[in-house]
């Protein structure tokens, strides 16, 4: 356990370095808030990270905050495995959508970032790249419906994609609220709107979310095995994606 959170601290540092370096000034709070932890834990790592010789200036006062010297550079960039793979798959995404702009180096990127991995993880993110598809652009309709997704309830659903593990939502269909537990089998683009090709336990049965529609999650421990796509005809039907 001690391990677990001696890495967490370290993680959290070099995040809330980064964040300090990008946002400019931010106050406690709003640092507390962002990282998930209180204030006196900010406070500590910002006290460390004096003390390791990190130029973090302050103003005080009201509307004051702390934030690092704009000249000074974080260095190497150092990902977690996590975030490596979400890097992988959003520039597979890009490539996928065919997009004209910044596509040049993303091979390249994506070259090195896949080196980085051992054989057991490149075929584990094979497998995610093979769930995530790719349809065809929203309707004018649609893209008209398109509300502001939760961050929270979206991470804990991305999570549940990657680990394989139910998810418990709260869904808000028209006016009607519902609670579900779903298995997250796939991922679907109809841009610019996310879907979730998901199990889902209430009705028994195979059913598509859009994911800003996604109120709130929360993982289980119940673990699932990915299904065909096969299974999902019925939601692909149109897209082209069951070759």
């Amino acid at each position: 356990m001690a391990r677990a959170n001696s890495y967490d601290r370290l993680r959290r540092l070099e995040l809330l370095a980064a964040h300090l370096k990008q946002e400019g000034f931010s106050t406690i709070k709003e640092l507390a808030e962002s990282h998930d932890v209180s204030e006196r834990t900010i406070s500590r790592d910002l006290q460390l990270m004096r003390d390791q010789g990190l130029p973090i200036d302050s103003d005080r006062g009201r509307g004051g905050g702390v934030r690092l010297d704009r000249h000074w550079g974080i260095g190497r960039l150092n990902l977690s495995y996590p975030e490596a793979v979400d890097l992988l798959i959003s520039i597979s995404v890009a490539e996928q959508m065919k997009s004209p702009i910044f596509l040049a180096n993303l091979a390249s990127i994506r070259r090195q970032l896949i080196a980085s991995f051992s054989a057991e993880k490149r075929e584990r993110v094979d497998r995610l790249k093979s769930r995530i598809l790719i349809g065809e652009t929203a309707s004018t309709f649609v893209q008209g419906s398109v509300v502001l997704a939760d961050g929270k309830a979206v991470q804990k659903l991305h999570q549940g994609f990657l680990d394989q593990t139910n998810v418990s939502i709260r869904y808000k269909d028209d006016d009607k609220i519902t609670t579900r537990e779903i298995e997250a089998h796939y991922l679907l683009l109809n841009y610019p709107i996310w879907y979730v090709l998901a199990v889902d336990h209430l009705r028994d049965a195979m059913r598509t979310f859009r994911c800003d529609r996604v109120l709130s999650a929360e993982l289980t421990d119940t673990k699932f095995q990915v299904l065909s796509k096969t299974s999902f005809a019925q939601s692909l039907e149109g897209n082209k994606l069951l070759k």
